[in-house]
């Protein structure tokens, strides 16, 4: 294989896959390829990308857990400054671990890239004073298309490093703090997301 390393169904998840590209790095910086499609069909990862997005947030921002209903994507996610922890949770309802989630470390120390295949729910927490966050997906954004999954429902129980705080039987971050007191921030519409028993599944 050439310039990445591939593990498979990554916390025992079905089509989930951490990605460690090859750097190549010396005393002036450091060169490595982000995307090579003969490297991932190589790895039997065979997905068309048509869409890249890039975002930016400050530390204690929750962005999620997002999902496309009747277009779901795809996507290949990295970290390009600072760390987040990135979650994919389970919601094929023929799957053997339906509900399930994993999470992985993103930094941009480590490189690691998480690919998170359609029929899942995403979502990430920044942990770091600011993260750009990069992702490549494999169907176009449809206004309208959105769903979400509460990011703190305790059916799924989802280990957010360093967030401390008390379910109150709603998406709400009220009362939800990082380790150093950084109030938890989500989007209005991130606070209205259900559970898993309410929510969607593919």
């Amino acid at each position: 294989m050439g310039q990445i390393k591939v593990e498979k169904n990554a916390g025992g998840i079905q089509g989930l896959c951490v990605i460690e590209p090859t750097v190549h790095g010396d005393a002036r910086g450091y060169f490595m390829e982000t995307y090579n499609q003969k490297d991932m069909e190589e790895a039997g990862l065979t997905m068309q990308f048509v869409q890249d997005n890039q975002s930016s947030s400050t530390k204690g921002v929750l962005r999620g857990l997002h999902f496309q209903k009747e277009f779901p994507q795809g996507k290949l996610v990295r970290v390009v400054k600072g760390s987040v922890f990135d979650v994919a949770v389970d919601l094929r309802s023929d799957s053997e671990t339906y509900g399930k989630w994993f999470g992985v470390e993103l930094t941009e120390e480590n490189k690691k890239q998480f690919y998170i295949p359609e029929g899942f729910a995403h979502g990430f927490l920044v942990l770091s004073d600011l993260a750009e966050f990069c992702y490549k997906c494999t169907d176009f954004y449809h206004p309208g298309d959105e769903g979400g999954l509460a990011w703190n429902d305790p059916e799924i129980g989802i280990e957010w490093p360093t967030l401390t705080g008390e379910y109150k039987g709603t998406a709400s971050g009220e009362g939800y703090a990082l380790e150093d007191g950084t109030a938890l921030n989500l989007s209005d519409k991130d606070q209205l997301w259900v559970g898993l028993k309410d929510t969607f599944h593919f």
